[in-house]
């Protein structure tokens, strides 16, 4: 009999999507050749870090000065939080320092750090749909339970359902703009709506509702679109981020928390996300790349690469007859589905396409492509995604 915890086997039988597809792909490709396979599962940035990066590194695997390889504050080094602590003051237009700033190990280390910090049993966390599919775990993780609200039809807030959601059990609600799977980014005016929202909620309720940002696409937008800054909307508001998309680094494991500097309580709150980051494991982020990337401020990854995909994938979404809301940013496509998101998966899988259903991202009908692949990939495609598309219309 298994040892295993019960919930554990619960959620490896209902495991990832994304999982399942990649697990898939692999097979595909070594039964066909992985040039006949079209893959587009896993959001696995293919695009080289800049160039700056292999010089930085160079230049710290050389230094052998005693010590930098050990242990430093659980919040990372001072150094490395006030480079970041600047860029990002000037993007959210808030006066942050170092004592604001968080060193994680990833965006998802640090949104456990978030719900370790924050959540009591029982608490509630506010989920967009279609949402990222590992939040329910990340949420689960640490007693909270998540509350999912849907976004209006082109996937931009809808204000409304998220006031019917708020209770005095919501003590978090999460968003993630430039959205995974969607591309969607959220507006100034109704981030700065949803703020007011939910600062009025916790007045009502006697407590404090965080707003909580998942921004690792921050700088992967298209067609000259802007995040709007987080911290305008409420001093109750935390960043989560990574290097793992703009730097094209996520196997190095990078990433940061910010609080707002004029929250009420942050003094207890970086306290209690400083603690979380040890006391989970993580002690803290990578003393290396803490190192990389505070010379990498100034640099990110070649973004009109992406553009360009996006562009050659839109004409094969066109050419197919596939119905779309175009990305603002990140690289994903949700294109809607004429059947079944699964059963319409399955007939691209016969045309060695693979995609991964809505349904794993809590809205079935679609299904998200990624397009961090070579534009070959992208072309060689266009015959099956029409092919699957008559099947489909039969």
């Amino acid at each position: 009999m298994s040892g295993v915890a019960k919930k554990m086997r619960g959620f490896a039988e209902n495991s990832s999507w994304i999982r399942k597809m990649f697990e898939e792909g692999a097979k595909m490709k070594a039964e066909f050749g992985a040039d006949k396979v079209f893959d587009f599962s896993i959001g696995n940035p293919d695009v080289p870090p800049p160039a700056k990066f292999y010089t930085v590194l160079r230049e710290l695997a050389q230094n052998e000065q005693p010590g930098i390889h050990g242990y430093m504050p659980n919040a990372g080094y001072p150094f490395v939080r006030e480079a970041l602590a600047k860029r990002l003051g000037a993007e959210q237009q808030v006066n942050l320092g170092a004592g604001d700033i968080l060193m994680t190990c990833g965006a998802a280390g640090g949104l456990n750090v978030i719900f370790k910090a924050l959540l009591d049993p029982g608490d509630e966390v506010i989920i967009l749909s279609p949402f990222f599919v590992e939040y329910h775990f990340y949420i689960d993780n640490h007693g909270g339970v998540a509350k999912i609200v849907a976004t209006d039809k082109d996937f931009n807030l809808d204000l409304g359902a998220i006031e019917q959601a708020l209770s005095e059990k919501t003590k978090i609600v999460l968003i993630n703009s430039p959205n995974n799977p969607t591309g969607q980014i959220y507006s100034a005016e109704s981030m700065q709506q949803l703020g007011k929202m939910l600062d009025a909620a916790g007045g009502r309720f006697n407590t404090s509702i965080y707003l909580v940002s998942d921004e690792p696409y921050r700088n992967i937008v298209f067609d000259g679109h802007q995040v709007p800054p987080l911290m305008t909307a409420t001093t109750n508001a935390i960043l989560a981020s990574s290097y793992s998309k703009e730097l094209s680094l996520p196997g190095e494991r990078i990433g940061y928390l910010a609080v707002h500097p004029a929250m009420a309580d942050k003094e207890a709150v970086v306290g209690a996300l400083t603690l979380a980051n040890r006391i989970l494991g993580f002690v803290n982020a990578p003393a290396l790349m803490q190192r990389a990337v505070t010379q990498l401020q100034d640099v990110s990854v070649d973004n009109t690469i992406y553009a360009r995909r996006l562009e050659a994938f839109c004409k094969v979404l066109d050419e197919a007859g596939m119905s779309y809301v175009r990305p603002k940013g990140a690289f994903y496509l949700f294109p809607q589905t004429p059947i079944d998101d699964v059963e319409f998966c399955r007939l691209l899988a016969e045309q060695k396409i693979l995609a991964v259903p809505g349904r794993g991202f809590g809205l079935p009908g679609h299904i998200r492509l990624a397009f961090c692949v070579d534009e070959k990939v992208i072309a060689g495609s266009v015959e099956g995604f029409k092919k699957a598309m008559a099947l489909a219309e039969k």
